[in-house]
């Protein structure tokens, strides 16, 4: 039987924090009452003013399983009321309100009785939710093959960089759009239609495929899937603007 983790309010203390990309923060956050999350959900934060003002926004979770260590990785919206805080006024020790865990659409579940092939696809930090998928398969000793695209700028751009180079029961694949690393085989240049058929699993076998990333990127792969014979029922796609 699938567990259905209750979503509430939650307040969990910061135990470490390192940066990620030159814009974004990987926290780790401690909530003692947290239920435990599956791969692919999302949180809210939120952030309470000196005069009561009160601002929150949603973020994937990074991590998944029963676990009250929550990690999430925030990318900054220079314009935004609150990544701008998470990223650099934040520390160690400090605390946060969260509520969650939040989505069941955009969820991956080891226990899934589906055996089809599952294909992770992600713009930039759209990748966060895509990791979470890729490691709770890491953890399993059989299941579903797995396979990520993920679309970042240059090398120094790349979400969970050492971690996705460690995946053994995940194939990825990164499309550099700005500057690819020194000896790759693959120019720098913005994922085609074309690049994309050749990077995932093909219409035939039927996938389940999961698209994250900004709405732009989302729309266009989306089309681009359906184009290639991929049914509209086995996409599932989360998108986020630029509020932060």
């Amino acid at each position: 039987m699938t567990e259905l983790f209750r979503a509430g309010w939650h307040v969990g203390r910061v135990v470490a924090r390192r940066p990620e990309t030159a814009s974004a923060v990987r926290l780790e956050i401690d909530v003692p009452t947290w239920p435990g999350n599956h791969a692919g959900s999302h949180l809210d934060i939120r952030l309470t003013a000196p005069d009561g003002y009160q601002a929150s926004r949603s973020y994937s979770i990074a991590s998944s399983g029963p676990a009250t260590r929550v990690v999430l990785a925030v990318d900054e919206v220079t314009s935004g009321e609150v990544s701008p805080y998470l990223v650099h006024d934040l520390q160690e020790g400090d605390e946060l309100e969260v509520h969650g865990p939040l989505g069941r659409y955009f969820v991956w579940m080891p226990e899934d009785a589906d055996p089809a092939p599952v294909q992770l696809i992600s713009g930039g930090s759209g990748v966060v939710p895509l990791f979470a998928m890729a490691d709770a398969r890491e953890r399993q000793p059989h299941g579903a093959d797995f396979r990520l695209l993920y679309s970042a700028r240059t090398p120094d751009d790349v979400f969970f960089a050492s971690e996705l180079g460690e995946l053994t029961q995940t194939q990825v694949d990164i499309v550099h759009t700005r500057r690819s690393p020194i000896g790759s085989p693959r120019q720098p240049g913005r994922l085609t239609r074309e690049s994309l058929a050749e990077l995932t699993f093909p219409a035939e076998v039927a996938p389940r495929i999961f698209v994250c990333g900004p709405t732009p990127f989302v729309e266009t792969v989306s089309g681009w899937l359906s184009e290639l014979g991929h049914g509209a029922a086995r996409i599932r796609t989360e998108r986020f603007g630029g509020s932060g």
